[in-house]
């Protein structure tokens, strides 16, 4: 029986993708330290991202600011759930997603904070977590400024003064959120 772990990072943020992780434990799989990746240290998550790489069947989908801002937050983080288990490439025999809904997909079951009982979604949810703050830190490189590197894209005081004093980046910006979308009217 092939199990197939989902969960999403960054759909709260201002800035960059909205990124799935999908993951298949092996048989006898064991890291009992396997949780929410919001309740695991960013050490922590890197290491078992790492193992969970190296052992496990992975991938990865997203949906660019720009798909957030034609389609809708929650269209696009179905849609980078759909990406990530087509990316995985395998026959499932079933989908378990971290949440109340489930993207359009054979077999599959929405488990409410599923992150915290289930390990191949807690799997999914690191593999989602590490990918997406990657991509703020290389976001970070190209605009310093902004202070992605710390807050991640989150609204936080700190992102929204860099807002008004540097103006949004175009195509990483989430147009259609509020704080944004006052910025640019």
């Amino acid at each position: 029986m092939i199990i197939v772990g989902v969960d999403e990072a960054g759909r709260g943020p201002l800035v960059g993708s909205v990124v799935a992780g999908a993951v298949v434990l092996p048989t006898n799989f064991d890291l009992p330290e396997l949780t929410d990746s919001k309740k695991l240290s960013e050490k922590k998550r890197e290491i078992l991202y790492a193992l969970i790489t190296e052992q496990c069947q992975w991938a990865v989908g997203e949906s660019s600011a720009k798909e957030i801002d034609e389609i809708n937050i929650l269209e696009a983080t179905m849609q980078a759930m759909r990406r990530a288990v087509e990316n995985l490439n395998i026959q499932y025999n079933q989908v378990l997603v971290d949440g109340n809904r489930c993207p359009e997909m054979d077999n599959c079951t929405a488990i409410i904070k599923g992150d915290l009982s289930e390990p191949v979604i807690s799997a999914a949810s690191i593999i989602a977590k590490v990918t997406r703050d990657r991509q703020m830190l290389e976001l970070d490189k190209q605009y310093p400024q902004y202070g992605f590197a710390k807050h991640k894209g989150y609204g936080t005081k700190t992102h929204l003064v860099a807002l008004k004093q540097y103006g949004a980046i175009k195509g990483q910006h989430r147009a259609s959120f509020a704080p944004i979308k006052r910025l640019i009217a």
